[in-house]
């Protein structure tokens, strides 16, 4: 962009005579600063430039003569979240910044352009699944508002990319019989094959994460009122939220069946003594031929019977800890009930 292509047309905003959009060109802290409008409109360039004004004032001219380049943005961004966030979500973001850094590392962060973002997500889009591409983009984007809050930078370069949209999953859910049939299996193995079994249960009966499930113990239960608490220990549930949750037939017949098992009962005590079955549920998977199950699928497992024995999504909901009043429940769930209902109608014969 030549000066001499450019037509003052009010006070820091100019004209591009050659394409006709509009430039504002501000003189801050002793610097020229140029910068586009994207417009060929006057009455949205002034607003643009007015905008822009606001963003020239917030910007701390001291703290932007720091060099700084993007790894050090992000490991002073990450360091601000950490007290706020639970471990796995915090391994998350490192996660994310170590994917990211390949292509910003040691970049200055005021030399990262919109262009630069432009390419990083033309790459990275095609190269990872939807779902890891958009908690690249948000930690990307995080980052740099982190950048621009402090004043580091003006603006975010990667603020109008857009994320992936992603794909329902086909959820995989044991029947009934290959349930009963994989914890058969799991008991006719050495011992640590039945703890696996008896977690399996556990996520399998009480609807709870693994996380919740690991952290569940016996002083959580209150038999006089037939409840037990969803903690989820010092990390805490999902949405840091404690829940209540009655004892399910299926649970307390589980619980009473270890209780018989330990005999002594410590009350601080977990449950059950391992915090993963994922081997042994893949092993004894593999070895009956079977979908490769997960912990998760044991979850599903649970709503799906719920559904089954026609209750509510909002009760559902509840109980396996979403806040949304069981819409999220309805949509990944609710196609089960329908097909439910159809084999239900196939029972409507006439006499």
């Amino acid at each position: 962009m030549s000066q001499q292509t450019l037509t003052r047309v009010a006070e820091n905003l100019y004209r591009n005579e050659s394409s006709g959009s509009y430039y504002a060109w501000v003189k801050k802290s002793g610097k020229q600063i140029k910068k586009s409008l994207k417009t060929k409109d006057l009455a949205l360039a002034k607003r643009r430039l007015r905008e822009f004004y606001g963003l020239i004032d917030q910007a701390d001219p001291n703290r932007r003569k720091l060099r700084l380049n993007f790894d050090q943005v992000a490991e002073n961004w990450l360091f601000t979240l950490k007290p706020h966030l639970k471990p796995m979500s915090y391994r998350r973001r490192e996660t994310s910044i170590n994917a990211l850094r390949p292509y910003f590392g040691g970049v200055g962060v005021r030399s990262i352009s919109r262009r630069n973002c432009e390419e990083w997500a033309n790459k990275r889009a095609v190269q990872r699944a939807a779902s890891t591409f958009n908690n690249e983009l948000g930690t990307l984007n995080n980052i740099l508002d982190y950048a621009v809050q402090e004043g580091f930078i003006l603006s975010n370069p990667a603020k109008n990319l857009r994320r992936r949209p992603s794909g329902r999953h086909e959820l995989v859910i044991p029947t009934r019989d290959q349930f009963r049939t994989i914890l058969k299996q799991l008991r006719n193995l050495d011992i640590r094959y039945w703890h696996a079994a008896d977690l399996l249960e556990l996520l399998a009966y009480s609807g709870m994460r693994l996380g919740e499930a690991v952290e569940f113990r016996w002083k959580h239960i209150d038999e006089e009122r037939g409840l037990f608490l969803v903690t989820g220990g010092e990390a805490g549930t999902k949405n840091h939220d404690v829940r209540t949750v009655p004892v399910f037939p299926a649970l307390k017949a589980f619980l009473d069946r270890r209780k018989a098992a330990i005999g002594d009962i410590d009350p601080d005590a977990r449950i059950v003594s391992i915090s993963n079955a994922s081997k042994a549920l893949r092993a004894v998977c593999a070895l009956l031929g079977f979908t490769r199950f997960t912990h998760h699928s044991m979850r599903h497992f649970f709503v799906s019977n719920a559904i089954e024995k026609g209750i509510d999504f909002k009760t559902i909901a509840a109980w396996v800890g979403h806040k949304d009043g069981g819409i999220l429940v309805a949509q990944t769930y609710g196609h089960l009930r329908d097909v439910h209902s159809m084999e239900m109608a196939q029972r409507m014969v006439a006499e």
